[in-house]
């Protein structure tokens, strides 16, 4: 069973982040963007880990040259489209969103934007928002695969790492 830990809209809260990923130990981490640099920041703390990043919203001048804002690929074996939400009108609803997905091969769509954390399935799409990670009080997402396939997708918060034994 392989780990993903879904981080977004840090905005330099790197504590909650730092504890996530001692406590989930992941086999890779997505940052959806609002701050790019909390991703790198990340990066930098834990090399063994790859890490997939978006700009959100609130990077168009920190984030490097060429910074991808909708990002498509493999992530510990299942297809993911991942994205911080705002180029699809995310805080007015996520139809825009699951429409553009589709049109992929995703098991699963992952933006922020909205702060509000968001796991559920729609038809055979996982969508995922781990809200906002920027503070104690923060969230993130997990999602659990297994033989290519996503087994399990949730939200996660301070406290419930007793869920993961």
């Amino acid at each position: 069973m392989k780990r993903i830990l879904v981080l977004s809209d840090s905005h330099r809260g790197m504590s909650f982040m730092r504890w996530c990923v001692e406590t989930v130990k992941p086999n890779a981490i997505v940052h959806l963007g609002d701050f790019y640099d909390d991703g790198d920041e990340l990066h930098e703390e834990n090399r063994q880990i790859p890490i997939y990043q978006v700009a959100g919203n609130c990077d168009w001048y920190s984030s490097p040259p060429g910074a991808r804002e909708i990002l498509i690929m493999p992530v510990c074996g299942v297809e993911l489209y991942m994205t911080h939400g705002h180029r699809h009108w995310v805080k007015s609803g996520t139809d825009q969103l699951i429409e553009a997905a589709r049109e992929t091969s995703a098991q699963a769509v992952l933006y922020g934007h909205t702060h509000i954390a968001d796991c559920r399935k729609d038809g055979d799409l996982w969508v995922l928002n781990p809200g906002a990670a920027g503070s104690w009080g923060g969230s993130a997402g997990i999602i659990e695969v297994d033989g290519g396939k996503i087994v399990s997708c949730r939200i996660f918060r301070y406290g419930d790492q007793e869920e993961l034994t």
